[in-house]
């Protein structure tokens, strides 16, 4: 529970390295057995705090997932119980836990970042080292300190003052550390970009007018900031930025949704990326970003790479829909898209992210190492409105933004919608449940930080190191024991039987 707490909407950053200290506590000296189930009720407890925001689709599905998620903690635990007391500890328990969020990362399904240590850190030290090494680094100094703190409290029971200082002076340096990381939130150049948050009807509506109400929103908005800039009370923006499903309308099905967009988009006289629904057939839609031109209409599209499983498609679908009869209201999946989110708005190259495509690292770094010099973030949760979920979803993008060294342009159709400049401060933000329409400048960077550089390796370079530590300190099993733990393990694993040194 403390792990959670230190998550926005709460944000009580500090928790993290204390809740990682009791795991490491706990699980010493613990049977394998037992750390284990200690590693799994540390991330039950953790999970359902962190994903309540899930109780609009169904409290079975906070603790289905919950339950999900912490079985990759087991592990952990594991991990942490074969480890304590071996030389150099708090470092293998650091690296260990950054190995179960790489693997949490990935699977099942494609996998789910959320809950990553490094993304309740937005606002502390340990944020500016994305720069460096992106979010494996932040979570194993998170991690690194909070068993730091352990072995300086098990050096203080045991009357130990010179080994409570050591454990307590590296404490203190990988607290520090993140100070001394440089960031650069200039840029050679700068766009002018609006983002328009239209707002969306929270009740009364069936999806049909719901749709239209959201799209008129949005047209009824941007043409008010092209009344703004002809009466010369807002600056002409380079670049317009509507969210995601701010038209779950086809343009390229109905012409009246393309002749209305088209409409808005020669009134203020700007490139403007439009969040649709495009169908893809009797089977699939495409969650995408369409630069819409003025004058010249519809250009460059993007589609959402990693759609939401159980969400936006239906893993197993004939199974699930039988199981839960809910999931019927998913009647198409949505199709990924084949490419990286480039696009080219006027003489701007920005890279695209839809909604929980920031939490993933792999397609942050494909953006940024096509060329994009300012990220945008369409997406639309309206759903989770006033649950905690947008301030947790604003937390990781401003951790991007650092780790790219570009601002991010955040758009979304009930907020909350936000411009972050490269060091990771909110330069503004609006309101949920309302409508707004931001213009700011924001810098074009072209370089990359020493993370952008390194890409994916330091996760596989602590992941390794986490995977190597548990198989170099597992429990020796002699030949005297082999036979009987053989005989043994599955009565053990359920609590019968005896138990060994294990």
């Amino acid at each position: 529970m403390l792990l959670g707490l230190a998550f926005p909407p709460f944000g009580a950053w500090p928790l993290a390295v204390l809740a990682v200290t009791a795991l490491s506590l706990l699980t010493r000296g613990a049977t394998t057995r037992h750390a284990a189930w200690l590693g799994f009720a540390f991330g039950l407890g953790f999970f359902v705090l962190l994903l309540r925001w899930l109780h609009v689709v169904g409290w079975d599905a906070v603790l289905g997932l919950s339950a999900l998620e912490a079985v990759f903690l087991m592990p952990v635990g594991i991990g942490f119980a074969w480890t304590a007391g071996r030389r150099g500890w708090p470092l293998w328990q650091a690296a260990i836990w950054v190995a179960a969020e790489a693997l949490r990362a990935r699977a099942p399904f494609g996998g789910l970042p959320w809950g990553r240590l490094a993304f309740a850190q937005a606002d502390a030290p340990f944020g500016r080292l994305a720069a460096l090494g992106g979010m494996p680094l932040i979570s194993l100094a998170v991690a690194l300190a909070g068993c730091l703190l352990a072995a300086a409290l098990v050096q203080l029971r045991a009357r130990c003052v010179r080994g409570t200082l050591v454990p307590a002076a590296i404490l203190a340096a990988v607290a520090c550390l993140g100070w001394a990381v440089p960031l650069h939130s200039g840029g050679v150049d700068t766009v002018t970009v609006a983002v328009v948050q239209g707002n969306v009807p929270r009740a009364g509506y069936d999806t049909a007018e719901q749709q239209q109400v959201v799209f008129a929103n949005h047209l009824e908005a941007t043409h008010a900031l092209a009344a703004a800039v002809r009466e010369g009370r807002s600056p002409h923006p380079d670049l317009v930025i509507w969210p995601e499903n701010s038209s779950d309308l086809d343009p390229f099905e109905e012409p009246m949704v393309s002749f209305r967009i088209t409409a808005a988009v020669d009134d203020i006289g700007a490139p403007t990326l439009v969040g649709a629904v495009l169908d893809g057939g009797p089977r699939y839609v495409r969650n995408a970003g369409i630069v819409w031109n003025p004058d010249r209409g519809a250009g460059e599209i993007y589609v959402k790479r990693h759609p939401v499983p159980f969400g936006e498609y239906l893993p197993m679908r004939r199974v699930v829909t039988k199981l839960i009869h809910r999931f019927s209201r998913v009647p198409r999946d949505f199709q990924p898209g084949p490419r990286a989110g480039l696009l080219q708005m006027g003489t701007t190259r920005l890279g695209e992210l839809i909604c929980f495509e920031v939490a993933y690292d792999n397609l942050v770094h494909d953006v940024v190492r096509g060329g994009g010099r300012v990220l945008v973030v369409q997406t639309n949760n309206a759903t989770y409105g006033h649950t905690g979920q947008p301030e947790q979803q604003l937390g990781i993008t401003r951790l991007r933004a650092i780790e790219t060294g570009r601002a991010v342009v955040v758009a979304a159709t009930s907020g909350i919608s936000a411009v972050i400049n490269p060091e990771g401060h909110v330069v503004r933000q609006s309101k949920e449940f309302t409508r707004e329409v931001i213009v700011r400048k924001v810098p074009l960077r072209a370089g990359r930080t020493t993370a952008m550089r390194l890409g994916g390796w330091p996760e596989l370079a602590l992941a390794g190191l986490g995977v190597g530590s548990i198989v170099m300190c597992r429990p020796r099993i002699t030949s005297r024991t082999a036979g009987r733990r053989r005989t043994t393990v599955i009565t053990r694993f359920i609590g019968r039987g005896p138990r060994d040194g294990a």
